[in-house]
């Protein structure tokens, strides 16, 4: 039986492929475990806005948040990451596993312009599964946008 990040994809029309690859200790063994490069395992970050406010941002796997990006994009002066129980009450997910897919809020999504055009490999819900799926029409799905928000890790 499909997970809700699987049954949120298809709700959409998007068009992936659901990847296991078992358990896995880092990004770099993850990626290795689908045989993709790190750029193309992208992280999905709950963004904390404000009281109650998040956002995610997809970030490939080879980089990391550019804060000062982040917060001129968005017009804010302050941004912060939610420790792993707000993460979870925001998403309805674990840490590792978080994707936009099927999350028990719709937050805003913001992807980084070096995914775009890319097939990726997003969270699924649950440890050792991934969607693969082309971002350019995942993010269109989900109402995100697509800006410069990273820097090399």
């Amino acid at each position: 039986m499909p997970g809700p990040a699987e049954s949120a994809a298809a709700a959409l029309g998007i068009d992936y492929k659901v990847v296991h690859h078992g358990p896995v200790n880092s990004l770099l063994e993850a990626a290795a475990a689908q045989g993709i490069p790190p750029a193309d395992l992208v992280k999905t970050l709950v963004v904390r806005r404000g009281d109650g406010d998040f956002l995610f941002v997809l970030v490939p796997g080879d980089r990391v948040i550019s804060w000062p990006k982040l917060r001129a994009l968005l017009g804010v002066n302050r941004l912060a990451m939610p420790d792993a129980a707000t993460a979870f009450e925001a998403t309805g997910y674990q840490r590792g596993t978080i994707t936009p897919f099927g999350s028990s809020t719709a937050w805003p999504v913001i992807a980084d312009v070096r995914t775009e055009g890319r097939t990726i490999s997003l969270g699924a819900g649950e440890r050792g599964v991934a969607l693969r799926v082309p971002a350019s029409a995942a993010v269109a799905a989900l109402g995100g946008t697509f800006a410069d928000v990273t820097e090399p890790a």
